[in-house]
């Protein structure tokens, strides 16, 4: 019914082995891939209870990531799970979420509500972005530019105290954990290989946000310990600008 995936790129062995860990305790799932992008090849990652590609090159976070789901897409899986590795969440996450989405059809991609390890609110169900959005957010002081951060970021949407019933559909949902309905997949297609990294998941949400809702689902909560790598290194940044560059040839640089 559910298979998961998980990109690999000099990834700690404990990280690895951790998140197979969660996910082989979620009775939902069934196959699960761990693809390599790292140069070395791990032999321990074989030995654990799930499928290991070793690419010998870094193909990028969604060219990775469609290794696992053209594979998914030819069994008979329902939803495909694409995950980080630093990701931590309990098997109810998977069934409560597996159970929403058999109760939506019209929702081709959902994601939980995720919090950093200190328990505060990431907050990775956004508006599209523009340019603008990018530079400023890159390179100019965020006290200058706190209300659009907050409109783009949907911070209204927390402030109601009910917001844990209700849903917040938007066309931007973060790459770190995507549970994907694959009929959608099927009708939209996979990951763009043009991006190596940054905009994929912005790409796939909006395409699929075309046929379906694509919802952020904030009665489940995960924890990310996410880390912004490209803001403290100048080679992802300038793979983070250029991949965004060809993101809004795409799609137009205004919305």
């Amino acid at each position: 019914m559910l298979n998961a995936s998980v990109v690999l790129y000099h990834t700690p062995a404990a990280e690895v082995q951790k998140i197979v860990r969660l996910l082989r305790a979620c009775p939902e799932i069934d196959e699960i891939w761990l693809i390599d992008n790292s140069e070395i090849m791990t032999e321990a990652f074989m030995f654990l209870p799930a499928t290991y590609i070793f690419n010998n090159k870094n193909l990028g976070y969604g060219r990775a990531h469609n290794i696992a789901l053209e594979k998914s897409l030819k069994t008979n899986a329902k939803y495909h799970l694409v995950l980080n590795s630093d990701i931590e969440f309990t098997s109810d996450v998977i069934t409560q979420l597996t159970k929403f989405m058999n109760e939506n059809p019209d929702i081709g991609h959902a994601m939980p509500l995720v919090r950093y390890p200190n328990g505060n609110i990431q907050y990775l169900a956004k508006q599209l972005p523009s340019p603008f959005d990018l530079f400023a957010r890159r390179f100019m002081p965020k006290s200058w530019f706190k209300n659009r951060t907050a409109k783009f970021e949907n911070h209204a949407f927390y402030q109601n105290h009910n917001y844990k019933s209700q849903l917040l559909d938007v066309p931007y949902l973060s790459g770190c954990f995507m549970f994907l309905r694959c009929d959608a997949l099927r009708k939209v297609g996979l990951f763009d290989p043009r991006f190596f990294m940054y905009p994929e998941d912005i790409d796939l949400t909006r395409r699929i946000h075309q046929l379906y809702r694509t919802v952020m689902y904030p009665a489940v909560e995960i924890t990310h310990n996410h880390a912004q790598s490209s803001y403290h290194s100048f080679r992802l940044l300038w793979i983070h600008i250029t991949n965004m560059i060809k993101y809004f040839c795409k799609w137009g640089f205004f919305r």
